[in-house]
């Protein structure tokens, strides 16, 4: 009876389509918790997380062991702060003993799709004909291990120009997870990539090998391995077996090998939910694939329950009236209408300017006499649909002395002196990875691409042994630092990975790479402050392999991507790509150039499926703001490449999404000089001239 009240008081906690989602399931008399396949449509701000959270902690309330629960994010951080609102939950609930032995152990089993993959892997490596201790590529090396092939079949010597790198890297990438041919990829999204359909085959199947020789995956390998074991019906039985229950987050943005895992895992969809809005799926760039979540409840007999949350709690309910009716006109969809307790608030406004100075200029203005009425800059962000949208508003913030912070830049990772001790520890834990070998022979004083390739080989001759390479003959110009560069090879490779003071190697690593950092950068006190950012991080992780697997699968952000200087003032204004703002809420948001070409791209036209995902981006974007929404169009584009006071330009045509329909919905309104003058004159005169009959008669 206590427990019975427990649940209802945490119950009590949710709105009524929250706590049907929460709570769907049943326990019959003597038995373990059931539940049959779950969707739960989350439409924007309608508290998706917290209403997932409670589901899993009513698994576990209700008896479900956590290691029996697998959840599946898409993003570390997310993870983390699920499995956080768990424990809290639970703690509440459980009495003294029983919290303790929940709290010990909560969600083993809790992260993304690829740190689980990776640890599966690692456990059925003898299965998968896999090296245990195999590493793990980020975008970067991947990158680069493509390039080598492509260097080595003397592909970037052709006469015409192949594809670089990232490109390759980008189409090989899509194949995988798309689960489309190689044709079909170039023709639809790489059309001028076609006619090199011949030679990408064969380097991909080149890129292939080589990963395989090295012992080393890269992302897209983590969930192709992983679906392929399951696609085993044995081991598809035994690791399904391992849990009771499986909750998918943020299902709109899973690609087909994803959901072919989940299918694979618990065919009759016994214990799986998963959550999503088809609303907001705008990452078909990455292979997400909106049918997923479209077609998931067909895919169980019976179908799987559908518990649709339209309650908001983020946006006022104007703003919602214009996101709701966006949305609405999407052909295929689950009709949800978002409504909200907060009816204060303007309408969304539409601001039509002259050009992209104009715009700037409004929106600083704007932001700046909403500072004034006491919001601060951090609480409102200025969205746009590619990140060189913001440059001349990123002039005019720079000129005002306005900090910002600009997100979908550069990550931590990407840094040539994070990547730099990254690649001495990766190749201390896999000696055959050739990717992170080349990296660091090369930060050697007097060590070339030719040396370092000779170095790498050498070692392989020797069956990968670091204590080979003290007999190897480097240049001259490297010999004075060779010895000090085997030792530390030596004594990292040594090193019990497991170790629980495996953190001191990194501050071993540092003391080696100080020389070569102040010989090859400049920036010295932000690149240091990094590299101690990180060994702080590293002192987080049990082992050296989790460290670097981890912080491959999910790298942190740094003071490095701040496109301005936030410590000119203790507040802040944010930028973003709207693609990098899903997820992310404000008092404040300005959408800048909400015309045809942009909302939608000029890339969808001509593509309904295409054009449907640019509507859904647009509504992610509304749907990002609390109090106060502007969609600012330009009227026309000046042309670049004129001269500086040249007057070039095309104008902008109206968004096809803002209907007449829609523009009942917003806030109409011009800035520009007429109305920096004062507005229109009033006409007083009541006199008419037909002058539509003059324009006939001269014909």
């Amino acid at each position: 009876m206590q427990a019975a009240e427990h649940i209802d008081d945490y119950l009590e906690l949710l709105n009524p389509a929250q706590r049907q989602a929460a709570a769907y399931g049943e326990k019959p008399a003597g038995g373990a918790f059931q539940a049959g396949p779950l969707l739960i449509i989350a439409g924007a701000g309608t508290g998706k997380t917290m209403t997932l959270a409670h589901r899993v902690a009513h698994l576990v309330i209700q008896g479900v062991s956590p290691e029996r629960i697998l959840l599946l994010t898409f993003t570390r951080r997310a993870a983390q702060e699920m499995t956080r609102r768990v424990d809290n939950i639970v703690r509440r609930m459980l009495d003294g003993g029983r919290t303790r032995l929940v709290a010990a152990g909560v969600l083993p089993w809790s992260g993304t799709f690829h740190s689980v993959a990776n640890r599966l892997l690692r456990q059925f490596a003898a299965n998968l004909n896999l090296d245990p201790g195999f590493s793990v590529l980020d975008r970067g090396d991947a990158a680069d291990l493509i390039d080598v092939a492509r260097h080595e079949m003397a592909l970037s010597k052709k006469s015409r120009r192949f594809p670089k790198k990232d490109t390759c890297l980008a189409i090989y990438s899509r194949c995988v997870n798309s689960q489309q041919p190689l044709l079909d990829v170039l023709n639809e999204t790489y059309p001028w990539c076609v006619d090199w359909e011949p030679e990408l085959r064969e380097l991909f199947r080149h890129y292939v090998e080589r990963k395989q020789n090295i012992q080393a995956l890269d992302y897209d390998d983590l969930l192709l391995y992983w679906s392929h074991l399951v696609a085993d019906a044995e081991f598809a039985a035994e690791i399904g077996s391992w849990f009771d229950h499986v909750l998918v987050d943020e299902y709109q943005d899973t690609n087909l090998v994803q959901a072919q895992i989940l299918r694979a895992l618990k065919p009759d969809g016994s214990g799986v939910t998963v959550v999503g809005d088809d609303a907001q799926s705008i990452y078909s760039f990455r292979a997400a694939e909106v049918e997923n979540i479209l077609g998931f409840p067909d895919q169980f007999m019976p179908t799987a329950q559908i518990v649709s949350l339209e309650e908001n709690y983020r946006s006022s309910q104007s703003i919602l009236d214009s996101a709701n009716f966006l949305i609405a006109e999407s052909e295929r969809q689950y009709r949800k209408n978002l409504y909200s307790n907060s009816k204060h608030g303007d309408k969304p406004h539409y601001v039509t300017v002259e050009d992209s100075d104009a715009e700037a200029e409004y929106v600083v203005e704007s932001i700046l006499e909403n500072r004034e009425m006491g919001m601060q800059l951090m609480d409102q962000a200025v969205l746009f649909r590619g990140s060189h949208h913001s440059d001349r508003l990123e002039l005019e913030l720079v000129r005002r002395k306005i900090p910002y912070v600009k997100y979908g830049g550069l990550k931590f990772l990407e840094a040539g002196h994070v990547k730099d001790v990254l690649s001495v520890l990766k190749w201390a834990e896999n000696p055959k990875n050739e990717v992170a070998a080349f990296r660091v022979l090369k930060l050697l004083p007097g060590m070339g691409p030719a040396y370092a390739s000779r170095g790498y080989e050498y070692l392989a001759l020797n069956d990968f042994s670091f204590c080979s390479l003290r007999e190897f003959r480097p240049p001259s110009a490297t010999s004075n630092d060779w010895q000090g560069f085997c030792r530390l090879m030596e004594s990292l490779s040594a090193a019990e990975a497991s170790d629980s003071g495996w953190q001191a190697q990194f501050a071993e690593v540092r003391r080696w790479y100080q020389p070569q950092l102040e010989r090859l950068y400049d920036g010295l006190d932000t690149r240091e402050a990094d590299l101690e950012q990180l060994e702080q991080i590293s002192g987080r992780y049990p082992t050296r392999e989790r460290f670097l697997t981890e912080l491959t699968l999910d790298p942190p952000s740094a003071a490095g991507d701040l496109a301005g200087d936030p410590l000119l003032d203790e507040d802040y204004l944010i930028l973003s790509t709207v693609h990098s703002a899903k997820g992310q809420e404000w008092d404040a948001v300005y959408i800048l150039n909400v015309a045809d070409g942009i909302f939608p791209s000029e890339f969808a036209t001509g593509k309904p499926a295409m054009i449907e995902e640019e509507r859904r981006l647009l509504y992610v974007a509304m749907t990002r703001a609390k109090q106060s929404l502007a969609l600012i169009a330009p009227l026309k584009y000046h042309v670049t490449q004129q001269r500086r006071d040249g007057d070039k330009h095309v104008y902008g045509a109206r968004s096809r999404f803002l209907t007449d329909g829609m523009l009942e919905t917003l806030d109409a309104r011009f800035h520009g000089r007429a109305e920096a003058n004062g507005g229109p004159r009033v006409v007083v005169s009541g006199k008419q001239l037909d002058v539509a009959a003059r324009m006939r008669e001269m014909w």
